[in-house]
């Protein structure tokens, strides 16, 4: 149970699973590049994507994905975002292939359709939180590449239209989250060249999202197989930014806490919290061994690697929460709780359901999983909705018992005492804003 033997996803990440494996060229004669004929898009998603699955799917691998790929970026390059989303999403639920690869074909849209210089906030509008938000990150790294010139201005302005009392919060995570990877991307790739740019925005909780952004490009990039871009993936748009000097290294296999270990202290928790795709993607998925990795952490920082590996085992475990449980029962056990609680958080951010997180913490036993799983599933509610009433709302179908950690998490309501007495027995750092 430690190791898979077969492909498994690489990196799963905050409101966003991210997949990415080397899969073999089927033997099919079929030419997968060929231009594929569909039906007009009109209102009718499920016929274009019924035409879509019935011609790729004689394919298998890279083949298939590019034959899937070539075909939403099509959409998306027309202004089609919501149709090309649509379908992906009927292929996702009948087509095993893309629901392992959704991130990645809904990422392709975002950036395909950010290419257009239509205004973000009306792509943002087409895009939705399906296959972990991957258009919305998109939309922001073409933005962003396309530009001549970052600076405070051009960072805090790009997601200006998402700000206010009343905005969706969940959106505005989905675009600083987005702006760093765009910057990453700016930047060739220059990782602290990026995090300097997110150092701009003006509050911890934008930065916090933006640093995650770009620890999270790192690593995608680093892992990315180049079957898996179809027509323009990461690859080609580095820009002249950082054309000089030496290239930075993105991971290192002698040392599975770098960038981490050679971080700036502000940069930490949301490198940890990526931490352990780079782990897993070093050390051929075994999960067990990236737990004990996690262990070696300095100070607090395994509590965050541990959440990091929660939210990685829900892609290994295919979103099945046996599994998954069991494999978070793979680590040291004073640390297990905060594997729960990386774990729920990806899980509602799924589909971004609150439900589907209460759900799963109805499933664990002992006190310490329960809570941390409960704050989490708030910490959660409290993104997804601003207004109190809504988040304690949200809490309500939660165990009576545990109903105050989550109403913690979402922000209304005190630290329960077991909640409290759990963190200071392992030191906690505090929470982002």
């Amino acid at each position: 149970m430690a190791k898979k033997s077969v492909s498994v996803p690489v990196l799963a990440v905050i409101a966003l699973v991210l997949f990415g494996a080397s899969y073999a060229l089927g033997r099919s004669k079929v030419n997968p590049f060929s231009k594929l004929s569909l039906p007009s898009i009109g209102t009718d998603s499920t016929a274009v994507a019924k035409a879509l699955q019935k011609r790729c799917s004689v394919l298998a691998g890279a083949a298939k994905t590019k034959c899937y790929g070539s075909s939403l970026d099509s959409m998306a390059a027309r202004g089609e975002v919501r149709a090309a989303m649509r379908t992906l999403a009927f292929l996702s639920a009948n087509d095993a292939d893309a629901t392992r690869d959704g991130h990645e074909f809904a990422h392709a849209i975002g950036m395909t359709a950010g290419k257009s210089g239509t205004d973000i906030a009306k792509i943002f509008s087409q895009c939705d939180e399906s296959n972990q938000s991957g258009c919305y990150h998109g939309v922001l790294q073409s933005y962003l590449v396309s530009k001549k010139q970052i600076g405070p201005a051009e960072v805090n302005g790009v997601c200006e239209s998402f700000r206010g009392p009343k905005a969706d919060r969940w959106i505005l995570f989905q675009c600083v989250h987005g702006t760093g990877h765009g910057l990453t991307m700016y930047y060739a790739h220059d990782l602290p060249r990026a995090l300097k740019d997110c150092d701009y925005l003006n509050s911890n909780w934008d930065q916090r999202s933006c640093y995650a952004g770009a620890f999270m490009e790192n690593i995608v990039n680093e892992q990315m197989p180049k079957d898996m871009s179809h027509g323009d993936g990461h690859e080609g748009m580095h820009h002249e930014a950082s054309a000089s000097g030496p290239k930075w290294k993105a991971l290192d296999r002698n040392d599975l806490l770098y960038p981490c270990s050679i971080m700036e202290a502000r940069y930490l928790p949301a490198c940890y919290e990526m931490q352990t795709a780079a782990i897993l993607y070093l050390n051929g998925g075994d999960i067990g061994a990236a737990a004990r990795t996690c262990d070696t952490a300095p100070t607090s920082m395994p509590l965050i690697c541990y959440q990091s590996l929660g939210r990685d085992i829900s892609a290994y475990a295919n979103q099945d929460h046996a599994r998954a449980i069991e494999m978070c029962g793979l680590g040291t056990p004073k640390y297990q709780p905060w594997c729960y609680f990386g774990l729920v958080k990806s899980f509602v951010n799924m589909n971004a359901r609150a439900e589907d997180g209460v759900e799963f913490c109805r499933k664990l036993t002992g006190e310490p999983n329960k809570l941390k799983c409960y704050e989490a599933v708030g910490e959660q509610i409290g993104t997804l909705r601003n207004e109190t009433s809504q988040r304690t709302a949200l809490c309500e179908s939660s165990e009576a018992e545990f109903k105050q950690a989550c109403l913690y998490g979402a922000r209304v309501g005190p630290k329960p005492r077991g909640l409290d007495r759990l963190d200071l027995s392992v030191a906690t750092p505090a929470r982002a804003g």
